[in-house]
């Protein structure tokens, strides 16, 4: 925490994760960030802070943890990612029964 001041760590059922003091996991960020990468460094910054209502600073201060820690990060959000083609396929499913 000393190296990357504003990150904080919480435990959930998913287990202990880092995250912005008061705002969203770094996770998080760094995905919406990825997102909006092909606009350029700067302004993919800047699109990722009005999106997540959150300051420039913040969203640099994910990066910095990010930068430090690739690994962790993008194990989580493959975790997500894979979680969310789960979900998709069984709302397909569902849809069949009602469709």
């Amino acid at each position: 925490m000393e190296d990357h001041p504003g990150v904080v760590f919480r435990d959930g059922p998913a287990g202990r994760r880092a995250g912005l003091a008061g705002g969203p996991d770094v996770w998080e960020i760094i995905t919406v960030l990825g997102d909006f990468g092909s606009a350029g460094p700067v302004s993919a910054v800047t699109m990722t802070a009005k999106w997540l209502n959150l300051t420039e600073a913040q969203v640099r201060t994910a990066e910095g943890y990010y930068s430090s820690f690739p690994d962790e990060l993008d194990e989580r959000m493959a975790d997500n990612a894979e979680a969310a083609v789960g979900a998709q396929r069984a709302a397909s499913v569902r849809g069949r029964l009602y469709g």
